[in-house]
């Protein structure tokens, strides 16, 4: 971002809030915007999202002159995006485009392998990488996928470039799910449709049903999350890790349903799915089931069912990441367990632990939008309860909130 823009908003904001008369913490109060983190705006340290500055211009009756300021900043922060939006995906665009035109094909064999092999690097990015961040870097792909689609090309040469449009379909539809933009990611989820279909994809077509159940099952439309998941499990291949992602989709839909009898039949499923399956070189990737999430998918389950065995589970999974040292790798499964862990500690009476556990999973930076419910959930439960770990408690999630909006 322009460094010279991005102060000269926060001296804009200081400004307003210097003849308004108000102090941090009033404004903050007035916006819903945790005191600390409107501090590290006011000092330039932090980009505010579009609902935060406009809370902010209603506070402060600035009558849009804040709103203004932060819109000409962030057209030119889109605008830097577009251009730079990650210089090595940028370098390898233009290597891929070299060998292209080298190799005087307008769509040839080498090009199509390091696609496909970028879409197994993005999908591999996806359990690390902040979510606006490489969502960049899949639109800058999708661009590229979409001009070749006018480059002459054999049959099979087409339908390689269209299956690997209909991953990073996929993803992007994911990332703006995960960002809670749910209009884009229904644009993307009709394309990578689209694409499954004129390829013959099923894999894709599946997972586009389970993504789909996901983003309903988030905003609670609990059986619709159950339809979507059945749709994609008919469709799924055999054994493929669609099929086993879709049938853990409809455990956790039917969890919150209070189905409880079927929804042990699910995380039953998902473990005979998921038996056989060998780990995958790379079990980071998103499409590629790694047999060892069963665990964490139970702990989820049995969280939202309400059964105090997502104890245990919940707190296998975390040890074995960090006993293998590899919580670096997986931090939103770390932060998610934390949440289940804390949810399913209620179920038994240990809010101390609970609290500890949900603030764990707040205070790492990991728990994206699409999963702020889910921390909301253990934030009201103590708050019912009248603990005064509460207050920090809400701070921490309100601070969550306003950091990953």
């Amino acid at each position: 971002m322009d460094t010279h823009g991005r102060e000269q908003f926060a001296a804009e904001l200081r400004g307003l809030r210097d003849r308004s008369g108000l102090s941090l913490g009033e404004l903050a109060k007035l916006a819903h915007v945790h005191r600390g983190y409107l501090g590290h705006i006011e000092h330039g340290q932090r980009w505010p999202s579009r609902r935060i500055v406009e809370a902010l211009d209603s506070a402060l009756s600035a009558r849009r002159t804040l709103l203004d300021a932060w819109t000409t900043v962030e057209a030119s922060r889109s605008t830097v995006v577009r251009a730079t939006a990650n210089p090595v995906d940028s370098g390898e665009l233009e290597a891929v485009e070299l060998a292209r035109r080298v190799a005087a094909s307008d769509l040839g064999s080498e090009t199509l392998v390091r696609l496909e092999a970028a879409v197994d690097d993005l999908a591999t990015a996806y359990p690390v990488t902040a979510s606006d961040e490489l969502l960049d870097r899949v639109r800058l792909h999708l661009g590229y996928v979409s001009r070749l689609t006018d480059a002459r090309a054999t049959l099979d040469e087409r339908r390689r470039l269209l299956v690997v449009g209909g991953w990073l379909a996929l993803l992007a539809a994911t990332l703006h799910i995960d960002l809670e933009q749910r209009r884009p990611a229904r644009s993307w989820l009709d394309t990578a449709t689209s694409l499954a279909e004129q390829t013959g994809h099923d894999e894709i077509h599946a997972w586009r049903y389970e993504t789909e159940a996901w983003q309903v099952l988030t905003g609670g439309d609990y059986r619709s999350a159950v339809e979507l998941s059945r749709a994609a499990q008919q469709i799924a291949p055999q054994g493929s890790s669609a099929a086993v992602q879709a049938t853990a989709q409809e455990g956790r839909a039917l969890a919150r349903l209070g189905e409880t009898r079927d929804t042990y039949d699910a995380i039953n499923r998902v473990h005979k799915l998921a038996a056989p399956l060998p780990r995958p070189d790379r079990p980071e990737h998103h499409y590629r089931y790694d047999p060892t999430k069963a665990v964490a998918y139970t702990a989820t389950t049995l969280a939202w069912v309400g059964d105090t065995a997502a104890v245990g589970y919940a707190r296998e999974i975390i040890a074995r990441l960090h006993r293998n040292g590899n919580s670096g790798r997986w931090p939103r499964r770390v932060a998610a367990a934390n949440i289940d862990l804390a949810l399913a500690l209620l179920t038994t009476d240990h809010l101390d632990e609970a609290v500890a556990s949900a603030l764990a999973a707040m205070l790492s930076g990991m728990v994206v939008p699409s999963n702020h419910w889910r921390a909301l959930e253990v934030v009201r439960a103590i708050e019912a309860r009248g603990l005064p770990e509460s207050r920090e408690l809400r701070d921490a999630y309100e601070h969550m909130r306003c950091t990953t909006e």
